[in-house]
């Protein structure tokens, strides 16, 4: 290490130390760990301000698409940055996110028509309930304003997110805030490389019938993640109950909105989970990949007829009072623009298949078939790998994403589950790296637990 390198660790961790309050993160545990303070990156690696590097296998929580410091994405804000940083899209507008509207557009199903830009998932989602909610109001159904939404499920954590949510100690706090929602049971199905064994979904679609028989009449829309519930541990669901829940919606006249915030953009292999099953939901939520973990943006596509409910004259008040100030950032756009486009070509010539192939089989080979991880659960370019159970106090999973530092190895652990959720553009020797680091970090963890 150099002088110059430690200095500027060591202040960085006084004055996090002094000022700083991490996200989901319990503080007197991040103050007690030597901290990580990263400095840049390249590809799939992520380098600390004592020059170490770290393979990313957190994808900067979910977003990291073609790795870091992308020389074409790089090109692509520096371009854009030399004409105009920012400007508001109150009233006003400029290219490039009108060419991002097109393009997500031309890659959504066929009813989607509309783009209306916010700055990260929440708001995306909270931005679907709010249209949902308006259109029937403006429709002459203002009785319309219930909420179907599934078990386990996560949208975010500002009001309306946290009411469609249900994610137990992050929102119960705030229940009093909140509005009620009626749930239905999300079906489960175990997949690790590739074996499918789903459970039985008719539960779920019986309780949403029930649901919809007696108050189709009153309810405005029904939420969902489509494939994968990602804060619920990386839950899968069986292949078809997306299709089986669009079709009840849309003979109840029953809004559907898809968060494809954390599985949009090849995440679980295709562009958008929508467009691969052939559902044409009301409105689709899209964020993390979109900008290619570079640049905080979200998208809430709809339909032609959501959108001409709210037109009108400027005093009927039909219009969307709702906004962000950098909403549909130019900057943001531009890379969204080029991230797309070099996906599709990664699509297109096979590299993306290749990638999910080396990964689902490195999945199961440290995975599936060792002895080490109890459940194992894969799909696309995700997995996550649950540790055998231990009191909660011991904290095992942050354990063993502490050990992974020591290996070159940054990954987070939700409670026991540890996820990994990679770079897409990850190659085969650095995936074979990863799922040898965290196996070695586990079995030290797993050994100093049983020693203990």
């Amino acid at each position: 290490m150099n002088t110059l390198a430690e200095s500027q660790t060591e202040s960085a961790a006084r004055l996090d130390a002094a000022h700083a309050w991490h996200p989901f993160t319990q503080m007197s545990e991040h103050l007690a760990h030597p901290r990580l303070f990263i400095e840049r990156g390249e590809g799939c690696w992520l380098y600390d301000t004592d020059g170490n590097r770290y393979l990313d296998s957190n994808a900067s929580i979910w977003t990291n698409v073609h790795g870091h410091n992308d020389p074409e994405l790089n090109a692509a804000l520096i371009e854009q940055v030399n004409k105009i940083a920012h400007s508001t899209t109150l009233g006003l507008a400029h290219p490039t996110g009108a060419a991002l509207s097109e393009k997500l557009v031309s890659i959504a199903p066929d009813n989607l028509s509309r783009v209306f830009y916010s700055d990260n998932g929440s708001n995306a989602v909270e931005i679907a309930l709010k249209l949902s909610f308006q259109y029937w109001q403006l429709t002459g159904k203002p009785e319309k304003t219930g909420v179907i939404a599934l078990t386990s499920a996560y949208h975010g954590d500002t009001f309306g997110t946290m009411s469609v949510g249900d994610s137990g100690g992050f929102h119960s706090r705030f229940a009093p805030w909140c509005f009620p929602v009626e749930r239905i049971p999300t079906p489960v199905s175990d997949e690790a490389a590739g074996v499918i064994h789903s459970e039985d979904m008719s539960a779920s679609l019986k309780r949403l019938d029930e649901i919809l028989d007696e108050k189709a009449s009153t309810t405005a829309c029904l939420i969902m993640e489509p494939w994968v519930q990602g804060s619920a541990g990386l839950r899968l669901q069986p292949r078809g109950f997306l299709r089986e829940v669009a079709d009840r919606c849309r003979r109840a006249g029953v809004h559907l909105i898809l968060d494809e915030v954390f599985v949009g953009f090849g995440r679980v292999g295709p562009m958008l989970i929508c467009r691969e099953e052939g559902v044409e939901p009301d409105f689709l939520c899209l964020a993390k990949g979109l900008t290619a973990g570079y640049l905080p943006l979200a998208a809430t596509l709809t339909t032609e007829a959501v959108f001409e409910a709210f037109l009108g004259r400027f005093e009927e008040y039909k219009a969307f009072y709702h906004g962000h100030t950098f909403t549909g950032n130019p900057l943001g756009a531009v890379v969204a623009l080029k991230s797309i486009e070099k996906l599709e070509a990664r699509m297109a010539d096979g590299r993306h298949a290749e990638t999910l192939a080396a990964f689902e089989a490195a999945v199961k080979q440290y995975g599936a078939d060792s002895e080490l991880y109890p459940v194992v659960r894969q799909r696309g370019m995700l997995a996550a790998l649950e540790l055998p159970e231990h009191p909660i106090e011991q904290r095992t999973g942050l354990k063993v994403a502490l050990e992974a530092r020591k290996h070159g190895l940054i990954c987070r652990a939700l409670g026991d589950t540890l996820l990994v959720v990679p770079p897409l553009v990850i190659s085969p020797e650095e995936i074979d790296f990863l799922f040898k680091q965290l196996t070695r970090a586990t079995q030290i963890v797993l050994n100093d637990s049983a020693s203990a």
